[in-house]
C-alpha cells in the first residue's frame, strides 16, 4: 500500500543524533591519507604495480558503494518496510560513491600503466592490433575518463537524493517523500545497472581488451552486492551493540539481512558459473585464455580458493538459522565474505599483469588501506549529525514490530 493511499503515521521515537565515529572520521581518514602517499609513493617507484594495486582497491570499494546504492534503490522500489529501521547505514554506504570521483583521479593519471590498449605496443601481434583499432571509438583514453565519470555521478546523484529526501523526512515528517524515494527507487534502477555494469567493462573487462563477456558486469554486480550486505551485517551489528538503533533492531531484521547475503551468495554462485560454463564448452579462441590463465599452474589454487571460500563456505555457515539470528556470529561470516571477495577482484585483475603466476606487492596493502579508510571516514561523516534511524518515515512502526 503506498504512502498516498494508506497516509500512516510516524512512531515518537526518542533518540538523539548520532555523534560517534570521531575517530573512523579523524583517526581513520588520516590514516587512510597516509597509506594513499605511501602507494603514490609506490607507483613512483614501480608503477604497473602499484597502478594495479590500486585498481584492485578502487574496483572492491567502488563495487561496494554502488552495490549499496542499488541495494536502497531496490527496497525502495518494493516497498520493503522491515528494513526502515535499517535504512539509514544503507543510505550512508551508498553516499559514499561520491568520494571516488576523487579517488578515480589516479587511475585516470596512470592508465598507460594500467590497460595495454592505451598504447598498444608493435609486438601485440596482427590480430589484436586489429581487433583493437576496431574497438579505439570505445576504448580510448577520453572515453574512458567521460563514461567513468557519469558512472560516478550517476551513483552520486541517485544517492544523494534519496539520502536527501530522506533527511528531509527527519525534519518535517512529509509522507509524501517516502513515495518520492520509492519512485525514484524504482525509476533509477535501470541507470545504476547500467552504470555498474559498463563500470565493470571498462574497469576490469578492459584490462583483457581482446576478451568479453556478455554477463561479467552482473558478475562484478553479484560479488560486490553479497559483500555490500556483509558491511551491513557487520556494521548493524556494531551499532546494536552500542545501542545506536535505540533497541529498535531485533534478531528478526538480523536474520532477513543472513538470509539476503545467503541468497546473493548463491546468485553470485550461478553466474560465475554460467559465465564458466558457457565460455568452456564453446571452446572459442577468443574466450578461453581468460580462464586459461586463471587456471595455470600458479593461479589455479585461487580459483580453488573462491570455489570453497565464495560458496561453499559461506553457503554452509548462511544456511544455519541460529547463526543468522546472531550478529556476531553472521558478522565473522561477512568478515570472510568481505575477505574473499577482495580476493576475487584480486583475481580479475592481477593475472593480467602477472600471469605466470600469483604474485603479492606491499601496494596492494597500502592502496586497499588507504582507499577504504578514505571510503569509510566520508562515510561515517555523512552520518554524523544525523538520526542513526529514519525516526519520522511513516513507516517505522510497520519495521520495529517486524516478523517475517
Amino acid at each position: 500500500m503506498s504512502a498516498a493511499t494508506s497516509n500512516p503515521q510516524a512512531p515518537v521515537v526518542e533518540l538523539a543524533p548520532f555523534r560517534g565515529g570521531r575517530r573512523w572520521v579523524v583517526g581513520g581518514g588520516a590514516a587512510g591519507l597516509v597509506f594513499l602517499i605511501l602507494t603514490f609513493i609506490g607507483m613512483a617507484v614501480s608503477p604497473r604495480e602499484a597502478f594495479y594495486s590500486y585498481l584492485v582497491a578502487f574496483a572492491y570499494w567502488c563495487g561496494i558503494a554502488m552495490a549499496s546504492v542499488i541495494l536502497l534503490m531496490i527496497f525502495h522500489a518494493t516497498h520493503a518496510r522491515w528494513m526502515t529501521v535499517l535504512r539509514r547505514p544503507v543510505e550512508v554506504m551508498a553516499a559514499s560513491v561520491a568520494i571516488f570521483l576523487l579517488l578515480f583521479i589516479p587511475l585516470a593519471i596512470g592508465m598507460k600503466h594500467i590497460y595495454i590498449w592505451v598504447d598498444p605496443p608493435a609486438d601485440l601481434g596482427r590480430e589484436a592490433l586489429r581487433l583493437l583499432a576496431h574497438k579505439r571509438p570505445y576504448l580510448n583514453p577520453t572515453g574512458f575518463v567521460v563514461r567513468a565519470v557519469a558512472y560516478l555521478l550517476v551513483a552520486t546523484f541517485l544517492s544523494w537524493r534519496l539520502y536527501g529526501w530522506s533527511l528531509r523526512q527527519d525534519k518535517t515528517g512529509e509522507v509524501a517523500l517516502t513515495q518520492r524515494q520509492r519512485n525514484l527507487g524504482a525509476g533509477g534502477l535501470p541507470f545504476i545497472g547500467i552504470a555498474i555494469s559498463f563500470a565493470a567493462f571498462d574497469w576490469l573487462m578492459s584490462l583483457n581488451p581482446t576478451w568479453f563477456s556478455t554477463v561479467y558486469g552482473v558478475y562484478f554486480f553479484s560479488g560486490s552486492l553479497v559483500a555490500s550486505l556483509s558491511l551491513l551485517a557487520i556494521v548493524t551489528g556494531m551499532g546494536r551493540a552500542r545501542n545506536v538503533f535505540g533497541g529498535h533492531m531485533t534478531d528478526e531484521h538480523t536474520h532477513s539481512v543472513g538470509k539476503l547475503m545467503l541468497a546473493f551468495t548463491c546468485f553470485w554462485t550461478y553466474i560465475a558459473f554460467s559465465q564458466l560454463l558457457l565460455i568452456w564448452i564453446a571452446g572459442l579462441p577468443e574466450e578461453t585464455p581468460f580462464y586459461i590463465t586463471r587456471f595455470g599452474a600458479g593461479w589455479a589454487w585461487v580459483g580453488a580458493l573462491l570455489i570453497f571460500g565464495h560458496f561453499f563456505l559461506p553457503f554452509a555457515a548462511l544456511l544455519s538459522r541460529s547463526l543468522k539470528r546472531n550478529p556476531f556470529r553472521l558478522g565473522v561470516v561477512a568478515g570472510w565474505i568481505l575477505l574473499i571477495h577482495y580476493v576475487d577482484i584480486f583475481w580479475l585483475v592481477m593475472p593480467s599483469l602477472h600471469p605466470e603466476g600469483f604474485s603479492l606487492h606491499w601496494t596492494n596493502v597500502t592502496a586497499f588501506l588507504g582507499v577504504g579508510l578514505v571510503a569509510i571516514a566520508f562515510a561515517v561523516s555523512r552520518l554524523r549529525g544525523r538520526f542513526a534511524i529514519p525516526v519520522k518515515d511513516p513507516y517505522l512502526a510497520d519495521s520495529f514490530r517486524y516478523r517475517p
